[in-house]
């Protein structure tokens, strides 16, 4: 192996491992200045629920076409999906003919504080835009929770090993 085949290999083990890691499926959407938009993320996750204001962490690929609006617009809703929205998260993560704002057509969903829609699913968490980190591929952003909405029915979606996978209660 070249010191160039390298980092290719273990770029190529590290995407088969995370692929083990099973991950709550989450749309980030956004709206304002900039336009309504979505994509679908499987790397958020809660950073404190003290101080100021709980923050949630997310990662957005650089080349995702929300990922302009989502910086431009200062806020973003995280919509934790339940096992009945896999289109929805389908629709999100580019798999379809929707595009930008097309990709709500038919979905009911709401506004909270920020104007970012919260979609009705299993978890809706409204945040402002606190702090924005590019690594790598992605852009690493927390955001300050400015109000949340939870549903007492359903389970998460889960995406691992490459495909949707359901919760049972053990």
């Amino acid at each position: 192996m070249t010191q160039s085949d390298a980092p290719r290999a273990l770029r190529d083990e590290f995407v088969h491992a995370m692929s083990r890691a099973a991950a709550t499926v989450s749309v980030v959407t956004t709206d304002g200045p900039a336009g309504r938009a979505g994509v679908t993320v499987s790397a958020m996750t809660s950073v404190s629920a003290d101080g100021d204001a709980p923050t949630i962490l997310i990662c957005v690929n650089r080349t995702a076409s929300a990922a302009p609006a989502i910086l431009e617009n200062k806020c973003f809703a995280v919509n934790v999906l339940h096992t009945g929205q896999q289109a929805i998260a389908d629709v999100f993560a580019g798999r379809g003919d929707a595009t930008g704002a097309d990709r709500f057509t038919g979905l009911a969903f709401d506004t909270l504080k920020t104007g970012a829609p919260v979609l009705d699913g299993l978890a809706g968490f409204d945040c402002e835009i606190q702090a924005v980190d590019p690594i790598g591929t992605h852009y690493v952003i927390i955001g300050a929770v400015r109000a949340v909405r939870a549903s007492e029915e359903g389970s998460p979606l889960i995406y691992g090993m490459r495909s949707y996978l359901r919760t049972e209660k053990a």
